[in-house]
């Protein structure tokens, strides 16, 4: 039904209804499924969207690997609350993104053909169980940093998503902090552990906001049509600033030796991420990237049954209640 509304309305993007929607979107107000919308605004929105949910769903596997692993029942029945969690995430997603005319199938496929990414961080891979904290600390902490402002995105069904979301991943980045404070503070080898996560994780943590300012493409355009509220740049900045003091409270080192207070600008001065690494690893070319790309191709083939037998039994339903009329 949106696909069809949508799609016939785009085809009408004159100037006047282009500035009245820039408008609406300049008073603050929020744009509805069944709202007219540009074109370029819907395409944007199915992008960020369906990246958000499919990093949502692929985040899931470097976790779910280490359920059975966790040192204690306790860690264990908290992952699998995590993991649980970020399928719901992605859930909550896809249904966002149905309402601007997707199907979360034509999503999937999106994702399975390299028309779609996810986050470049799911790509690396969690070797140790301090991994598990450097994950829920500095890359949900990234999340949480990325996801809070899209609670005022332009975009209403998006924004009311994100409320439950950056309630439940503010849970997820105490309970990776919890671990690395276990750890730091345990043994001389599970201190050794936490370093070497934090080492691991925190350049490809700050490649998660995306490239620098001048080298991305669609941030100008999200940030008039306000889908995206914040700059990379600006986003990345605040993260630094703010984990810096976490992980000098745990005693562990951010391994940049250029990192340092610059007391006038009020800010922390750090080394940028290796740009050419995060390319290549959008690009496929990260360490995990047919293992995490081989594990939806497993999941979205054998699970073709399921959704075959759903498709047939809400047939068979429609077909008895027209006959009962």
């Amino acid at each position: 039904m949106y696909a069809q509304m949508v799609t016939s309305e785009a085809t009408k993007d004159s100037p006047e209804k282009l500035a009245a929607f820039q408008a609406r979107i300049d008073a603050g107000e929020q744009i509805e499924p069944k709202d007219w919308m540009p074109e370029g605004y819907r395409k944007t929105l199915i992008r960020q969207i369906g990246q958000h949910a499919h990093s949502e769903i692929v985040g899931q596997l470097p976790e779910g690997n280490w359920i059975t692993r966790a040192p204690t029942l306790e860690r264990k029945a908290n992952l699998l609350a995590k993991v649980q969690d970020e399928a719901g995430h992605g859930l909550y997603l896809y249904c966002a993104a149905e309402t601007l005319g997707v199907t979360r199938d034509e999503l999937t496929r999106m994702l399975l053909d390299g028309r779609m990414k996810y986050s470049s961080i799911f790509n690396y891979p969690t070797l140790t169980w301090a991994d598990m904290g450097a994950v829920g600390w500095l890359v949900d902490g990234a999340a949480i940093m990325n996801q809070v402002p899209l609670q005022r995105t332009s975009y209403g069904p998006y924004a009311r998503a994100m409320v439950r979301i950056c309630k439940e991943e503010s849970f997820h980045q105490r309970q990776g902090f919890h671990i690395m404070m276990a750890m730091a503070g345990g043994s001389s080898d599970q201190r050794r552990m936490a370093q070497d996560a934090l080492n691991r994780f925190w350049f490809p943590a700050l490649m998660m906001f995306g490239p620098s300012d001048k080298d991305s493409v669609h941030s100008a355009q999200s940030m008039a049509w306000k889908i995206k509220m914040n700059t990379n740049d600006e986003l990345r900045q605040k993260f630094v600033d703010e984990t810096v003091p976490q992980a000098e409270y745990l005693g562990l080192t951010i391994p940049d030796p250029d990192l340092a207070w610059n007391e006038e600008e009020g800010h922390y001065s750090f080394t940028e991420p290796d740009w050419s690494e995060f390319f290549e690893v959008i690009a496929g070319n990260g360490p995990c990237n047919v293992d995490r790309i081989t594990a939806r191709r497993t999941a979205w083939d054998d699970g073709a049954w399921v959704r075959d037998a759903l498709m047939a039994h809400a047939e068979k339903s429609a077909a008895r209640k027209m006959a009962a009329e």
